[in-house]
């Protein structure tokens, strides 16, 4: 009997064994390729819609997509001398199509803009409030976290005497935003240690900076050293990580993206790589050629 036992329990266990076997790769792969997912979209690449001619417009997905990226930051459309932004997606019709279109090609919408700020200054509308409140309305349609403020000509270093009044106004904007739980990332004119004294001053958790690094370049700074002063929680989740006008990110040798990336996986941040410029000057229309190579770049360096 102990003998019978013995043969049945080794014959139990050679039949078993397979199937254990088998358990175990079924548990342990789906975490390894999950793994290696998030790794992958730790860093998404997306592109801004008015530097592809495409602001506002239906076909800015498919021309993403056909780009390379995987996100396109939406623009709230011109300003110029209205009083409110030449906003489609203000409508249901507009909003529906273009969420149709986004997954249609698979693209995400990364975040909304806020373009016009580039030329004009927010301290100059007296209805900004509207206006950002326009931008929050459009981010909740589109089920976007995020929004680009470039601040423009509200240049602190320049004209110090206007602080006092961005700075209510950014905490009327940032407070707008929490609430609905939405972030305002504001692009400034200061190095990393005057945003992370603005962002002190402005004391609101919807207001966090975003990072260019043509900015620090044409200031002389190193862009890793700012990024480490600023701190991952002073950025939000996009950077426009492109440079002037000149050549394409992969012939650009003031920025050492390699470093770049390993600083910001240091600092454990995650997000959105917003290509905004960085495009051969030689050959500054063809769009296709400039940020498919950008994107093509990028996507070597932080998603390989």
């Amino acid at each position: 009997m102990k003998y019978k036992h013995k043969t049945y329990t080794i014959t139990m266990k050679r039949l078993i064994a397979p199937f254990v076997f088998l358990l175990l790769m079924l548990v342990i792969l789906p975490v390894e390729t999950f793994a290696q997912r998030a790794e992958g979209e730790r860093y998404k690449i997306s592109v801004c819609d008015w530097m592809i001619l495409k602001r506002q417009k239906i076909g800015e997905f498919a021309l993403a997509r056909e780009i390379g990226c995987d996100g396109i930051e939406v623009d709230m459309g011109g300003l110029g001398k209205r009083d409110t932004f030449d906003n489609k997606l203000r409508y249901p019709h507009f909003q529906k199509l273009f969420r149709e279109k986004a997954q249609e090609n698979k693209v995400e919408i990364s975040s909304i803009a806020m373009s016009g700020f580039y030329g004009q200054s927010i301290l100059a509308r007296d209805n900004y409030v509207d206006l950002v409140q326009d931008c929050l309305n459009t981010m909740k349609a589109m089920d976007v976290k995020t929004a680009f403020l470039p601040l423009g000509p509200c240049d602190l270093a320049k004209n110090p005497e206007i602080r006092p009044e961005l700075v209510r106004r950014m905490k009327v904007i940032g407070d707008m935003a929490a609430r609905e739980g939405r972030i305002i990332g504001i692009e400034t004119s200061l190095d990393a240690q005057g945003d992370v004294e603005l962002l002190k001053e402005i004391g609101s958790k919807g207001i966090k900076i975003y990072f260019k690094f043509q900015n620090a370049l044409e200031a002389g700074r190193d862009v890793s050293t700012e990024l480490k002063i600023l701190g991952r929680d002073n950025l939000c989740d996009l950077i426009h990580c492109t440079d002037t006008d000149g050549v394409t990110l992969d012939k650009n040798t003031r920025l050492d993206m390699k470093k770049i990336k390993a600083t910001l996986d240091s600092m454990g941040w995650s997000g959105w790589l917003v290509i905004e410029r960085s495009r051969d000057a030689s050959d500054v229309h063809n769009v296709k050629k400039n940020y498919g190579t950008n994107a093509a770049y990028l996507k070597s360096i932080f998603q390989d």
